[in-house]
């Protein structure tokens, strides 16, 4: 199974070639800040073997070549009928056996006969350029539930490797297509969308002041606070005071949380997930208690201490348990 996959528990720092930096920093957080007291959700690695498998199996090479042959790559005026037919391909082709059983195995030996929901979150890899960035060029899926939708969504990964913007990304950066892969990140969801979750940083965002943890989260799914649909609540405490001992929070901002990003009751397939009005009793009041605030503060110094560099992380609430947990995190360079 290691070809296809890897689980957490089973990544390590040499396998970012196969995995992605993403799946290996959250598989290194699983691994190291677990027994520190941080909950993280567990899951596994779709590795790249998978995308150039799947491209093989098929022999897609040599129309995606010719499709990309096509490409005004001057003033891109066909690049939406060109990312539609690539897409439409890859949609269109067979799944090979093995890649399906392997992923269906891995998701029953993650939950054994539950079906839980997974987040299913595509990562490019640049064969050349490791550490190339294509951040939200390619689809992600949440509330996935069961071994067939989730083989389709991985699908739908796959295809989204020829989004129109994807494709302009690596003519702009000159990649080579056939040297950039995709591996795909499998996550156990917290149950967000019956309490909160949001974004945090170990700085202040804007001004760069290293003193200060910033927190922000909404009501829901956190995917609508990277959509800019909503006015999230923002926390700001003080690192110094949370060594201390002392009073933590210095500032809180109410948002307007209008909206907010919830699990879909009718699921089909891969539209999982849905928008509604927030009610008017949940917008009108913080979204975590001060506790819990000082809480994601004293993970998030943990995590920075791990990583030796100020951090971002996304962090959620489950609405069944009531717990915390982080659910991504990464070092950021302020310059």
């Amino acid at each position: 199974m290691k070809k296809y996959i890897l689980k957490f528990s089973e990544i390590g720092i040499d396998d970012i070639a196969l995995v992605g930096s993403k799946n290996a920093s959250l598989a290194a957080m699983y691994n190291n800040l677990i027994p520190l007291g941080i909950n993280i959700p567990n899951g596994f690695a779709i590795t790249i073997n998978s995308y150039k498998d799947f491209i093989n199996y098929n022999d897609l090479r040599p129309s995606l070549g010719q499709l990309i042959d096509l490409l005004d790559k001057t003033k891109f005026t066909n690049l939406k009928e060109i990312g539609l037919k690539a897409r439409n391909l890859l949609l269109n082709a067979k799944f090979p056996l093995e890649l399906q059983t392997d992923i269906s195995s891995a998701y029953t030996g993650l939950f054994g006969d539950k079906d839980l929901a997974v987040a299913v979150r595509s990562i490019a890899i640049a064969e050349d350029f490791p550490n190339a960035s294509f951040i939200g060029l390619h689809d992600s899926f949440l509330n996935i539930k069961r071994a067939m939708p989730l083989i389709y969504a991985v699908k739908c990964c796959f295809a989204s490797f020829y989004n129109d913007s994807a494709i302009k990304y690596r003519e702009d950066m000159g990649f080579d297509h056939n040297n950039v892969f995709l591996s795909i990140g499998i996550q156990h969801m917290v149950r967000s969308d019956l309490a909160c979750s949001g974004i945090g940083f170990t700085l202040e965002h804007e001004t760069g002041i290293q003193d200060v943890i910033h927190i922000s989260g909404t009501w829901g799914l956190g995917e609508i606070i990277v959509q800019n649909d909503i006015t999230p609540d923002s926390f700001f405490v003080f690192k110094s005071s949370l060594k201390n001992n002392e009073k933590v929070i210095i500032q809180k901002k109410l948002g307007s949380k209008t909206k907010m990003f919830v699990y879909n009751d009718n699921l089909i397939d891969i539209n999982s997930t849905v928008i509604k009005m927030t009610p008017r009793k949940w917008y009108e009041r913080f979204i975590l208690e001060d506790s819990e605030i000082e809480k994601l503060a004293r993970w998030a110094l943990v995590i920075e201490s791990y990583y030796n560099k100020p951090i971002a992380f996304e962090w959620a609430k489950d609405g069944l348990t009531g717990e915390l947990y982080i659910i991504q995190a990464r070092p950021v360079n302020r310059s």
